[in-house]
């Protein structure tokens, strides 16, 4: 008997995160929700550009990403958010302030003071990147980083997290621990090329080959979106191909 999924609103992601899907996140989601499974999981959920834009959810959801950051983050969101409100609120957007988180050592932070910081910096980093960050600005928006609108995003994304398993493991694991037949997995790895955009030793081109034994592999479905190069296409050229 197949499970039916439960209709969800859509919220928008807390921030903006390197190789986020909103281009790309209605057409992703309209795949997704039309396929019957009894979990969805992401190895490489980032900030969740997908995850928080779906329309319907089983009853088994799990999120994962090896970035300490976004991991802490979100488990503060979901467990900790007023707590974690208490020490945004007083938060200013200038440049200064992001140079000096920019200079920080999150070790050096509690739980709390780092997911704010890694929230501001990436509320206010320049396209959204993880490493060589830079302050962006625009000539026509508002402030990035403005808590009269953020609130209701952060509120939103508590919410949508409750009963959501977060995980930080290697996407090998994570594949392999919660693959089952029921399973559908999306998955937005480093792009070819672009695997250094997250962090030295992250993901490498060999990754691309595990990544590709491993789906071969799964009891489970899985939508991965990829940057369209000779080298993917040979890589995974035994699946389905869609180009966008």
């Amino acid at each position: 008997m197949k499970e039916k999924l439960e209709s969800v609103k859509p919220v928008r992601p807390v921030a903006p995160y390197i190789g986020g899907k909103r281009a790309l996140s209605k057409r992703l989601v309209e795949m997704i929700d039309c396929l019957p499974h009894s979990i969805y999981a992401e190895p490489f959920v980032g900030m969740g550009g997908v995850f928080f834009r779906r329309t319907a959810r089983p009853r088994k959801e799990v999120i994962n990403d090896i970035n300490s950051e976004v991991v802490n983050l979100f488990r503060l969101l979901q467990r900790h958010y007023q707590q974690l409100l208490d020490v945004l609120k007083w938060q200013v957007c200038s440049r200064a302030e992001f140079e000096r988180l920019v200079a920080v050592d999150p070790i050096t932070l509690t739980d709390l003071e780092r997911a704010a910081r890694f929230l501001y910096l990436q509320r206010t980093v320049f396209g959204g990147k993880v490493v060589g960050q830079h302050f962006g600005i625009s000539r026509t928006a508002s402030s990035r980083f403005d808590m009269t609108k953020l609130v209701p995003i952060l509120e939103e994304a508590h919410e949508r997290l409750c009963g959501v398993d977060i995980e930080r493991l290697p996407y090998d694991r994570l594949i392999e621990r919660y693959d089952t037949p029921g399973t559908l997995f999306y998955l937005d790895p480093p792009y070819w090329g672009c695997t250094d955009d997250y962090g030295a030793d992250v993901f490498s081109e060999a990754d691309f080959v595990r990544l590709r034994d491993l789906l071969e592999a799964v009891e489970g479905r899985f939508i991965m979106s990829i940057n369209d190069r000779p080298e993917i296409r040979k890589i995974f050229g035994r699946f389905a191909i869609e180009e966008v």
